[in-house]
């Protein structure tokens, strides 16, 4: 990688399939900026609850755009919790957008293509303003529509069996045992994958340059390790791997 400019590092895939969890460790590692463009549909769907958007069945986002334009995003590194928290205008809200009213929706607001718009350019701001050398960005869309020009772009995919596993026992950690159970947990994940998938702006879709990683039977440590090794092979300009595993 090009020590003399701005390193992108994009992480796209399907849901619970780890790239949040990825994208923090690599951040840390290399001492980037971390972007996590879940969150920020995901607070933007908080806030579409807040002021009732969903109460209608024929609910739009006509009266609700306005309100995007006034949205302020932060993310900060919590060294006691050690990860990241984020902020929706002000307010850490990082355990709200992890809530089942959220989940329900937040597919919904992503469908939505003047929200896909207008954070897109939010997004394209901060990449912009960092200033130190390098970001982890993940979503479901950045290698192919946010930032193409990435310099290593990575595609995360996993069982639909394992990745339902591992959200239940985040959800379990958090203390939210009464909130899913694992077959409901299924269930919104598969639907968030048809939901991902069909869209017609920006559906997730695995770039042709990108390296894919299935982590069914990996380790958050040893994803991480093999994505350094990458890394490492691309500053040795050796040849790019298209699949890890």
């Amino acid at each position: 990688m090009n020590q003399n400019k701005k390193t992108i590092i994009a992480i796209d895939g399907y849901s619970s399939s780890g790239k949040s969890t990825l994208a923090q460790k690599i951040s840390k590692e290399l001492k980037f900026n971390y972007i996590d463009t879940g969150a920020m549909y995901r607070s933007v769907a908080l806030l579409a609850i807040q002021k009732n958007v969903f109460n209608s069945d024929l609910w739009n986002s006509t009266n609700f755009i306005p309100i995007l334009k006034e949205i302020n995003f932060q993310f900060k590194w919590n060294k006691i919790l050690n990860k990241t928290d984020f902020f929706l205008n002000k307010k850490n809200v990082l355990h709200e957008i992890r809530s089942k009213r959220v989940t329900n929706k937040v597919s919904l607001i992503a469908r939505i293509p003047k929200i896909r718009d207008i954070l897109t350019t939010i997004i394209k701001k901060f990449i912009r303003n960092v200033s130190n050398k390098g970001i982890v960005i993940d979503g479901r869309d950045i290698g192919n529509i946010v930032y193409p020009q990435s310099e290593l772009k990575i595609f995360m995919t996993g069982s639909i069996e394992i990745r339902s596993y591992r959200r239940f026992q985040e959800i379990q950690k958090r203390g939210g045992l009464n909130s899913y159970s694992y077959e409901e947990i299924k269930k919104n994940i598969l639907y968030r994958d048809r939901m991902d998938t069909s869209r017609k702006i920006s559906p997730l879709k695995k770039s042709l340059d990108s390296i894919e990683i299935d982590n069914t039977f990996l380790s958050p440590e040893k994803q991480l390790t093999l994505v350094l090794k990458v890394i490492e092979n691309i500053k040795n300009n050796r040849k790019k791997i298209k699949k890890i595993i």
